[in-house]
């Protein structure tokens, strides 16, 4: 179980992480002129987060939730593939990505990195969806992943609403920059 509580503060270290970031790139849009939308969902978006690390510990430690090697590993693997996919995003979005939805009017759509795949729009969400699967069953906190999963989608619904109007009204067309 100590393992298990240590990966859960890297993740939690690795949120705090992102809110610096997400801080810095504010002001950068800030001082460009940039709008907030969807402030609303953001406090819940925050609840919830800090629920699904609370979870995985309070399940795995209330309910004895067993640790099973054949599950354990696979989910790690997953875990690992949606920092790096989610770190990915940060980077391709580069002052632009926000754990809010800010947008800097005028423009263009980032075409690069996970962003060049039209088919996909919001892959930084798809590292979300994968490490609120991923996260609780490294130790079988199967509860917390299927709470998560469920509030998740009835937020993500939400937010990915938000984020495709205010994108609308603030880009200039895509263009394609190499990453």
């Amino acid at each position: 179980m100590i393992w298990y509580g240590l990966l859960v503060a890297a993740v939690a270290a690795e949120r705090v992480a992102e809110l610096v970031v997400a801080r810095r790139n504010e002001r950068w849009s800030t001082a460009r002129g940039a709008t907030v939308a969807g402030q609303g969902h953001y406090p819940v978006m925050v609840a919830l987060h800090t629920g699904l690390l609370a979870g995985c510990v309070a399940e795995v430690a209330l309910a004895w939730r067993p640790f099973v090697p054949a599950l354990a590993w696979p989910m790690l693997a997953v875990l690992v593939g949606a920092q790096a996919l989610r770190w990915w995003c940060v980077r391709s979005l580069g002052p632009r990505w926000n754990t809010r939805v800010i947008v800097v009017p005028g423009l263009p759509l980032v075409a690069r990195g996970p962003y060049r795949w039209r088919w996909l729009r919001h892959p930084n969400y798809v590292a979300v969806v994968a490490e609120g699967v991923a996260l609780p069953l490294v130790h079988t906190a199967w509860v917390t992943a299927v709470v998560f999963s469920v509030l998740n989608a009835a937020l993500l619904t939400v937010r990915i609403r938000c984020e495709n109007r205010a994108l609308a009204a603030a880009t200039a067309p895509a263009v394609t920059v190499p990453a």
